[in-house]
């Protein structure tokens, strides 16, 4: 299938003129993107958030450009009609409209994505403006940005308090002004992302933002219980994949060490020939002369005495 047949950002606006509910997933690399892609999700996230789920950090702020092209890459090779999205990291479109529209189009044209995801409303609607001009879809992502998730003093909900609300409020419009085919709303309550997904004309996607979003966003790691040690509360756990590796391992290591694997169901097998002339060779002296050589001088290490 040709990338002709990509879901398109029309077609997801479209979804929501249709009253159909979009799905978005996050992937960060090849074999899961195809994994999501399969099982017939839409549009595809490479979340900044794979600092934390992927290299272990403690929030998206150490993500740079070269890890999410790396991995936005891969994810791009991984499918065929899913809507890739880039998530901008941090500090990569904050300084200016121009740093935003260069790094923007870097995961077009270097990554292969078809748009991008960049986080706040007002304060960044001129970058935003300025990407979707140069003909880059841009998704916006309000409520929680984690990038200013030290600014907001941890993971709060945003919008529970009138002037919060407000502010979410005017940053969704800003965004739709702006040019943006969409808006994720992170960590809102309820009522408010469903005030502003009837408001917009654009769809809204939810996480933590409940039922009245056109559309839900989950990171993949917490939908499948590759982490067992944190659920977060926006999360419903689908499967407990993390604890069928952690048996599947131990399985394996056991049956290393009881000399249960390999089988011959997994080894190889060599000519007989082969093996009787090898088994009638005491030593070097009886190999026939052609097969005498000399290892290379990289390998002819001396033997070092013992301390």
């Amino acid at each position: 299938m040709g990338k002709s047949c990509r879901v398109t950002t029309s077609g997801i606006k479209a979804m929501k003129r249709h009253g159909e509910k979009i799905v978005m997933l996050t992937a960060y690399d090849y074999p899961t993107a195809r994994l999501v892609e399969e099982a017939g999700v839409p549009v595809i996230l490479v979340g900044d958030t794979l600092g934390m789920v992927v290299l272990g950090y403690d929030t998206t702020l150490p993500v740079t450009m070269e890890d999410m092209l790396h991995h936005v890459k891969a994810v791009c090779r991984g499918t065929e009609k899913t809507l890739v999205v880039a998530d901008m990291p941090f500090m990569s479109y904050q300084a200016g409209p121009e740093e935003a529209l260069r790094n923007a189009g870097r995961f077009l044209q270097e990554g292969g994505a078809q748009a991008v995801k960049l986080e706040g409303g007002v304060v960044v609607a001129e970058s935003v403006r300025k990407i979707v001009d140069a003909g880059i879809p841009v998704m916006g992502h309000i409520g929680l940005t984690p990038q200013s998730v030290h600014q907001f003093g941890g993971w709060k909900v945003q919008g529970k308090k009138p002037q919060g609300a407000v502010r979410v409020m005017n940053d969704a419009l800003a965004l739709e002004q702006a040019g943006a085919f969409s808006v994720v709303l992170e960590l809102v309550p309820t009522a408010l992302s469903s005030l502003i997904s009837k408001r917009l004309r654009v769809p809204t996607i939810g996480i933590g933002a409940g039922a009245g979003c056109d559309g839900q966003v989950q990171v993949f790691h917490d939908l499948l219980g590759l982490y067992g040690d944190f659920v977060p509360k926006h999360t419903r756990q689908y499967a407990k994949i993390g604890d069928a590796i952690k048996t599947a391992i131990a399985e394996y290591a056991d049956d290393v060490r009881e000399g249960r694997f390999p089988t011959e169901e997994q080894s190889f097998s060599m000519d007989e020939n082969a093996l009787a002339e090898l088994l009638t060779t005491d030593d070097d002296e009886d190999l026939p002369a052609d097969r005498n050589f000399e290892l290379p001088d990289y390998l002819s290490l001396p033997v070092l005495p013992p301390r």
